[in-house]
């Protein structure tokens, strides 16, 4: 045998080997490739499956996702964990006769004044004077002592107490205020 024929041989050894290689790593890819092809085939077969509940028996196709939406939304709805709540203006039970304390409810300024109007539930009353200032007695700091002289319904839950003013500059001037403003 010539170097040549020798040489040739070698090459072709040389192939033999890259092509048993690749052969090799061919079989491990199509080893790999029914896995992925069955579980595509899976959800084919979940998805044909599906459509043909929904052209057979509409009703139990779409009674089935209402039942997975009901579920989700309760599931939803249940979260939350331990959070406290919002809390809540404390409730007072008002008795005509005895002594409160005014507070506003919807401020935590201290220097806050707690607003007495002439007419329960004057809508005006909470806007802007009409006569230019605030008028004496109208604007209470937190904290005045008030006797509770008669309690009023009005829209439905609303509560509105006429109060004597025992303290200060207006003692024994008259007013009305929202019942929530008395502590």
């Amino acid at each position: 045998m010539s170097n040549d024929e020798n040489s040739n041989e070698t090459e072709v050894e040389s192939s033999e080997e890259q092509v048993a290689q690749t052969e090799q790593k061919t079989e491990n890819v199509a080893e790999e490739a029914p896995a992925i092809e069955e579980s595509s085939d899976d959800a084919e077969n979940a998805v044909s499956k599906a459509m043909a509940i929904k052209e057979s028996n509409p009703k139990l196709f779409f009674g089935a996702i209402g039942a997975v939406a009901i579920v989700a939304l309760g599931v939803i709805m249940m979260g939350g964990g331990n959070k406290n709540p919002i809390p809540l203006a404390k409730v007072v039970n008002l008795s005509i006769g005895q002594t409160y304390a005014l507070k506003g409810v919807n401020s935590s300024d201290p220097s806050a004044t707690v607003r007495l109007v002439d007419v329960p539930g004057s809508i005006s009353a909470y806007g802007a004077p009409e006569e230019g200032g605030k008028k004496p007695c109208q604007h209470l700091p937190e904290g005045t002592k008030v006797k509770l002289l008669q309690v009023q319904e009005a829209f439905g839950k609303a509560k509105f107490v006429q109060v004597e003013i025992l303290s200060g500059e207006c003692a024994n001037k008259k007013g009305w205020a929202v019942s929530n403003n008395l502590n």
